[in-house]
């Protein structure tokens, strides 16, 4: 069983949402949403981050088309991820984040968030939904695995 933290992102051109969570658990929770556009503040704050919260992994979004197709964002995604590891020398894993926000937007909204506080969340569930998902893939692949022997 894997043990320790796990940061994960929801990259976006202005925002960066992270999610923060623990291994031995197997929960998320939405931490923080990064804003801002220039790489230098984003990548200042992600270093504090890491060095507060200590993670033995990150995990990121990486959105792809409902038809499983790559696109723009796609690429930038996983150079953002590159990027993580070039700079944090850590394990990054990219992970499909096909609907997560719509699924960010419908728990948000049935917490009755609205407007503006909607807006400023949003990224931040996104990124909780990614290591959510992150978390139950590994469990099943584990379980699976466990019963092949």
């Amino acid at each position: 069983m894997k043990r320790g933290t796990v940061l994960a992102f929801d990259f976006g051109l202005k925002r960066i949402g992270v999610a923060v969570g623990e291994w031995e658990t197997g929960t998320a929770h939405a931490l923080e949403v990064i804003a801002g556009e220039a790489n230098g503040p984003r990548f200042a704050r992600i270093a504090a981050l890491i060095g507060e919260w200590r993670p033995v992994e990150l995990v990121v979004g990486l959105p792809l088309g409902l038809d499983g197709t790559e696109h723009e964002m796609t690429h930038r995604c996983r150079r953002f991820a590159n990027q993580l590891h070039g700079r944090f020398a850590l394990p990054v894993v990219l992970v499909d984040e096909r609907l997560t926000s719509a699924a960010a937007e419908s728990e948000l909204a049935e917490a009755g968030v609205r407007g503006v506080h909607r807006k400023a969340a949003l990224d931040g569930m996104a990124a909780r939904r990614i290591l959510q998902d992150h978390f139950s893939m590994k469990a099943i692949e584990d379980h699976e695995s466990a019963h092949a022997r």
